[in-house]
């Protein structure tokens, strides 16, 4: 799939919401139709990026008795004289009928793509409701709000926020030749990218990033992203994601409970790499753990290792086995006031006898250790969703960036409603 689309909510979207006992609500009928200004040159901007668009509209009225389908149809007509739209998906069902498609279902746009060839993780919703983001967000794409959501609570965020349609495809626009600029600088590094976390769905939109090699977590990541079913979770984002190394971790501190951990996670699939912690909190070294999980065919990522003498250690157990991974906590290094780059051009230079083990700069703290680990000679680099969102300031004129921080500072004076 290659094609990209936006998907559009109808009502507070493309048209103003009629407001009924506080709520938003469709329009009843062609009259009472208002499209939103500029409506049509932010969808042509659209268009020229070469996004198909897919209008993914929830009428629950229809199934309630209240409207009827021939009317829907007419207000989607008259929407489509008016407006540049490739495509409208209608779901006419109601909370009780539990249908697919029914908005935050993500079936409406599961279809769309399914028919048109498109590649969810490249395409994006701009929706005015907590139903639109969450069916975005379980389909894959990129999420906008129009407005503030009525202030409806929310079981997920969108991407951005914006105060109209028009702002919404400014955000797209953007971000699609930020992604591409990113995608240019990045191509002349060697050093591999690892998303590092555990939200399954940005994990899965991280994944339609050709520069995204692998995928890295750990139960601390999988606690906080509030993961109860360690299995179940890791066997979803293998299904989600089958064609890049992705890492899970062991918990046991027992090397024999360890060592059947290990077999368990190695099963759920050809991509897995199990990681397995240098040592257990007793301080006792897990190389001979280490050294049967490889030679058994176990693809390992050895955890927190901080030092030269424990890579030396390790090679001799990994060389000539299973394909292997050692993170170095490059980043924890950095924080006793060692400089890790050259630990980490040591340890590379350590590993080349054993070239089905590859060094992971593991837990940076900024975009620039990106390049010192590319510097560094060092294979992978692992990387958070916040860091990733930096990646966007690469080659940012520090003029620009000077400009953007004094904007910040005022705007949240005035917002303060400071005075003197």
């Amino acid at each position: 799939m290659s094609g990209r689309a936006v998907f559009l909510d109808r009502d507070g979207v493309l048209n103003r919401a009629i407001m009924r006992d506080g709520r938003p609500c469709a329009p009843a009928t062609v009259g009472e139709l208002e499209i939103v200004p500029g409506a049509d040159h932010a969808l042509r901007r659209l268009r020229e990026a070469g996004f198909r668009l897919v209008v993914v509209t929830n009428q629950p009225d229809v199934a309630r008795g209240m409207q009827t389908v021939e009317a829907v149809e007419a207000i989607n007509e008259a929407i489509r004289a008016v407006l540049p739209t490739d495509e409208f998906r209608v779901c006419y069902h109601d909370d009780a009928d539990d249908c697919g498609c029914r908005k935050p279902a993500p079936g409406m746009l599961l279809e769309a793509a399914a028919a048109s060839g498109l590649s969810l993780p490249d395409s994006f919703l701009i929706g005015d409701r907590w139903r639109d983001i969450e069916a975005g967000r379980r389909a894959g794409c990129r999420t906008v709000l129009v407005g503030d959501g009525y202030n409806e609570p929310a079981a997920i965020e969108p991407h951005t926020q914006a105060a109209s349609l028009a702002e919404a495809v400014d955000w797209i626009l953007m971000t699609i030749r930020t992604n591409a600029v990113i995608a240019a600088r990045l191509a002349t590094l060697k050093v591999e990218i690892f998303a590092d976390g555990a939200d399954l769905s940005t994990m899965t939109e991280l994944a339609g990033l050709a520069y995204i090699k692998g995928f890295t977590t750990n139960p601390t990541l999988m606690r906080h992203a509030g993961v109860r079913d360690y299995e179940a979770f890791a066997k979803e984002a293998v299904r989600a994601i089958p064609d890049r190394p992705i890492s899970f971790e062991v918990f046991s501190d027992e090397f024999l409970q360890m060592e059947r951990q290990a077999h368990r996670i190695a099963a759920w699939g050809e991509n897995v790499y199990v990681k397995i912690p240098v040592t257990n909190t007793r301080g006792e070294p897990a190389y001979d753990l280490i050294r049967r999980l490889s030679a058994a065919g176990v693809r390992v990522n050895v955890t927190a290792v901080f030092t030269l003498g424990q890579v030396g250690a390790l090679l001799p157990r990994l060389a000539g086995g299973a394909a292997a991974f050692v993170s170095m906590f490059a980043g924890r290094i950095a924080d006793t006031g060692t400089d890790p780059g050259p630990l980490v051009a040591a340890a590379v230079d350590l590993m080349r006898p054993a070239p089905n083990v590859r060094l992971i700069w593991a837990s940076p703290r900024e975009v620039l250790n990106l390049f010192q680990a590319d510097d560094a000679g060092c294979h992978v680099i692992t990387m958070t969703v916040d860091l990733l969102k930096k990646l966007s300031l690469v080659d940012r004129s520090l003029e620009q960036c000077s400009l953007d921080t004094v904007q910040m500072f005022h705007r949240d004076a005035q917002q303060a409603g400071y005075e003197l």
